[in-house]
């Protein structure tokens, strides 16, 4: 039990302070997050602040002087270890993962060589300038383009057609996702994904979009996609879907709730399974995932906002 849980059992009310909002391209949907996890704070009968964070977060959070960050940013600045490490620095206990956990999480080409040392299946990949990805096919279609360090599908073009050229928008001079991207090959098939709370893996989903791929729209528009859950597919694909989800978060390091997300070609079983990311900040939102989970085993979006505040510490 740690010391969080302690002051709880206590009757102690804690002052949480719900950081959300920030500057990347998922400001808005942090926004949404960090609203819900507040409301769900306050019903559960904490002491609640909504901080909108910016460059001068340090500063109010040390006029603030809550007992608890709970960090519902994502992407760059809140999700990469930035935030945890002024969290470390002000010594305020903070939910999900530390400095290196979520800075190894964030770079898809630091933690997918990680996950292959240990024996985790990946997609094969290339790491190119964006300059010429855009001039010719780094892999022969099909494949991905990701940038390293974004979530949500941002900045994500799919290359299904050896005839069509690479995606014209990486030319663009508004581009603002790095110049370093990873061209990843497609696996064909379903999206996956699993939730690790603690030490245990939950349930798997069985993401379905109308069409095209799990994209921002798709995942954060009311309709855009159905959650399966549990997903419909053999016994072991289940289970092996579910260890390499614990598996990942642990090598990583990762606390609190992490997911980490799947496609599963259905023609090679569970030689199909293959891992794409794990996020250590997943959404928490209406259409989010892992409140879906959470609600299947019995846990009610209040009760596991709660958990995660309970979960707080330093030095994660």
């Amino acid at each position: 039990m740690n010391a969080i849980q302690t002051r709880i059992d206590a009757g102690e009310k804690l002052h949480v302070a719900v950081l959300m909002g920030g500057w990347s391209g998922e400001r808005d949907i942090s926004l949404m997050s960090g609203r819900g996890c507040a409301d769900a704070l306050r019903r559960e009968g904490f002491k609640v602040s909504e901080v909108d964070v910016d460059h001068s977060v340090a500063s109010k959070l040390e006029t603030l002087k809550p007992d608890v960050a709970f960090n519902a940013l994502h992407g760059a600045g809140g999700e990469d270890g930035c935030i945890q490490g002024v969290l470390e620095t002000l010594e305020i206990p903070y939910t999900h993962s530390g400095v290196l956990a979520s800075a190894l999480a964030m770079n898809k080409e630091i933690s997918k060589r990680l996950f292959s040392a240990h024996g985790l299946p990946v997609a094969q990949d290339r790491i190119v300038a964006r300059t010429r990805a855009a001039a010719e096919h780094a892999l022969e279609p099909p494949y991905v383009i990701k940038p390293l360090c974004e979530g949500s599908s941002l900045g994500v073009f799919l290359v299904l057609d050896e005839d069509a050229p690479p995606p014209p928008e990486l030319l663009n001079d508004a581009w603002e996702f790095g110049e370093r991207i990873m061209v990843e090959r497609f696996i064909p098939g379903r999206e996956l994904t699993c939730c690790v709370m603690g030490d245990k893996a939950l349930d798997v989903i069985d993401i379905v979009t109308d069409g095209g791929f799990y994209d921002f729209q798709n995942k954060y528009t009311p309709g855009g996609s159905q959650h399966i859950l549990p997903a419909d597919v053999p016994g072991d694909v289940y289970r092996r879907t579910q260890e390499i989800s614990l598996h990942a978060h642990r090598v990583l390091g990762c606390r609190g709730v992490s997911r980490a997300d799947f496609r599963f070609d259905e023609a090679l079983g569970v030689d199909g399974i293959i891992l794409l990311e794990v996020n250590t900040q997943p959404g928490m939102t209406e259409t989010s995932l892992i409140p879906d989970m959470a609600n299947h085993i019995g846990i009610p979006y209040d009760k596991l906002v709660k958990w995660i505040a309970q979960d707080a510490s330093c030095w994660r």
